[in-house]
């Protein structure tokens, strides 16, 4: 979800992409340090990475948009979505860069606990390769069924309905959708 999230209203009824420039990747990156704990080693931040990075992303947002179908998907990449089935060749293929295996850790005091052991010595391989994972993980577990694209004005998240009758992603969305329902109730009630 915070890959996911890079795409997002910037307050003045445009879309601000977190990752638009190397600088931007960098510092979201630099707010994810379970992700960066993934891709140990020297991390340098490239265009080339921030592509990577960015390819995923639309990978996940258009299969995003295929679990919140048929209800719309957000609005802020819904014109230039990738198609379903290249955007799930793509994730998969991003997730399958590192040859990784599962690896059980159990300290002397405390209960085990499972990891990966990767084989890849490319920080930037396994950077892309973890966030394609943990995409894959969440696409196939439990709470997609709860994944649903906010559509009150402007914004352009896609949340997890944490209960039955929620519509959007933050309170301040809910009052932006009755302001602009009450708007259009009182414009089409006024002919003048």
């Amino acid at each position: 979800m915070e890959l996911v999230s890079t795409v997002r209203h910037d307050g003045n009824g445009g879309v601000l992409d977190d990752l638009g420039t190397v600088r931007g990747a960098d510092r979201w990156l630099q707010r994810q340090p379970g992700l960066l704990a993934t891709a140990t080693g020297n991390l340098v931040v490239d265009e080339e990475l921030r592509a990577a990075v960015i390819g995923v992303r639309r990978a996940v947002r258009a299969l995003f948009a295929r679990v919140v179908s048929p209800a719309p998907p957000s609005p802020a990449d819904a014109h230039r979505l990738m198609p379903a089935d290249e955007a799930l060749a793509h994730l998969n293929a991003a997730a399958a860069r590192e040859p990784v295996a599962p690896q059980l850790r159990w300290p002397a005091q405390g209960p085990p606990t499972a990891g990966l052991l990767s084989a890849e010595a490319d920080p930037r391989v396994r950077l892309v390769a973890a966030l394609a994972r943990d995409a894959v993980d969440f696409l196939s577990g439990p709470e997609c069924e709860r994944l649903r694209a906010c559509h009150a004005p402007r914004c352009v998240r896609y949340f997890i309905r944490s209960h039955g009758r929620q519509e959007w992603c933050k309170p301040s969305c809910g009052n932006r959708a009755r302001v602009a329902r009450h708007y259009e109730r009182t414009r089409a009630a006024d002919p003048s």
